[in-house]
């Protein structure tokens, strides 16, 4: 098995922050008061939903355009956004476990949007190994060939009429 080192092409990386903002958009626009509830924030569902808007548009412009690095840039601009209003939102609150959660998580992607904006996502390998040559479980021996039919006999597996046929050959 040999270790492959590839590396995250920006627009690469890129491409899966764009979907990534998609996905989260939608959320956002979909599920706002849940959101603003499981973050303790009361009913926020307003600004949730601009957000998700805000996340929505990062999102396709990032995978619409020639050049996404605008509108990664933009994500930044939106992650400083939401840790301002999280770290907001810590202070007295009830779920401050899941906000706690939740600026952990954008942090770790305001980090891969800066990378990914500064053109720096390449300065990390990621091992990928190769299984091509393996070929799974151990292969099965057929009930046919002479050890299985002997084993089986053995045991008893076999109808009695089978044992008599493989016994007389």
């Amino acid at each position: 098995m040999a270790a492959q080192h590839d590396y995250v092409s920006p627009s690469a990386l890129a491409q899966g922050l764009g979907w990534f903002s998609v996905g989260l958009g939608l959320l956002e626009l979909l599920a706002p008061r849940r959101l603003s509830y499981e973050l303790g924030m009361g009913d926020r569902s307003g600004m949730i939903r601009a957000y998700g808007a805000r996340e929505l548009a990062a999102g396709i412009g990032i995978l619409s355009q020639r050049d996404p690095t605008p509108w990664v840039w933009a994500r930044v601009a939106g992650d400083a956004l939401d840790i301002a209003t999280l770290v907001g939102a810590l202070p007295n609150n009830r779920r401050r476990g899941n906000v706690e959660l939740a600026l952990l998580a954008v942090a770790g992607v305001t980090l891969l949007d800066i990378l990914c904006a500064a053109g720096k996502a390449t300065t990390r390998p990621i091992k990928r190994y190769d299984y091509s040559d393996r070929r799974g479980m151990p292969r099965r021996m057929s009930p046919t060939t002479p050890a299985a039919t002997r084993d089986l006999q053995t045991q008893g597996n076999f109808p009695a009429a089978t044992r008599e046929a493989h016994a007389a050959h």
